[in-house]
């Protein structure tokens, strides 16, 4: 039950980031919904298609597409309130991340996986939605930036491994993970950090 809250608010969020994202695009209300869905339930549905998960969790739970739509609608109504800086989407996008790579994860291992595919898999949950966002919306995908992104998910996915390998509660591990996920993120937000560049051409 904590999984499926937890699953809920990481489409709450990341809905909310593509509402962001999405914002000076000239897009309608069905629009900046539509760029909202997509980042709310692409890394999801990639990763229920990758584990041969049948049918696509959103397919058969309609909370998700509403839960997609009301955090839509909200952040629209606050933006135009209020309008958030600029730093706001990378913000959500970073608690997103968080909540999406180890849902992911848990799910992976739900499915019996090893812990190099369970990594994997809650990698690709976290950044696929992101993804799909930013080329929507015409923009350079966050993953192919030099910021640290999809590494920060790899650290907190391994970090929960871990920690409960070494014998942490589930729950506290997963919350460790979720920790070093959006630390990492904002440090790379805040100070510029990156991996460095091997090659240039």
């Amino acid at each position: 039950m904590h999984f499926y809250f937890f699953d809920l608010a990481g489409v709450a969020v990341f809905a909310a980031s593509g509402v962001l994202a999405a914002r000076n695009r000239d897009l309608d209300l069905l629009g900046i919904i539509v760029v909202a869905a997509i980042t709310g339930i692409g890394g999801g549905t990639l990763r229920d298609l990758l584990l041969g998960r049948q049918p696509i969790f959103w397919v058969t739970d309609p909370w998700y597409l509403i839960v997609i739509t009301a955090s839509a609608l909200l952040t629209v109504a606050y933006v135009r309130i209020r309008p958030p800086p600029n730093a706001t989407v990378l913000v959500a996008d970073a608690f997103g991340l968080a909540l999406f790579s180890l849902s992911g994860a848990q799910l992976a291992q739900t499915a019996q996986c090893p812990p190099l595919i369970v990594v994997l898999m809650g990698t690709m949950t976290g950044v696929t939605g992101g993804v799909l966002r930013d080329v929507i919306t015409a923009q350079v995908p966050l993953i192919l930036r030099r910021e640290i992104y999809a590494t920060a998910a790899i650290v907190g996915v391994a970090a929960y491994l871990v920690l409960e390998a070494l014998g942490m509660p589930r729950e506290l591990a997963f919350g460790a993970g979720m920790v070093v996920v959006v630390v990492l993120r904002l440090l790379a937000i805040r100070w510029g950090l990156n991996l460095p560049v091997v090659l240039k051409f």
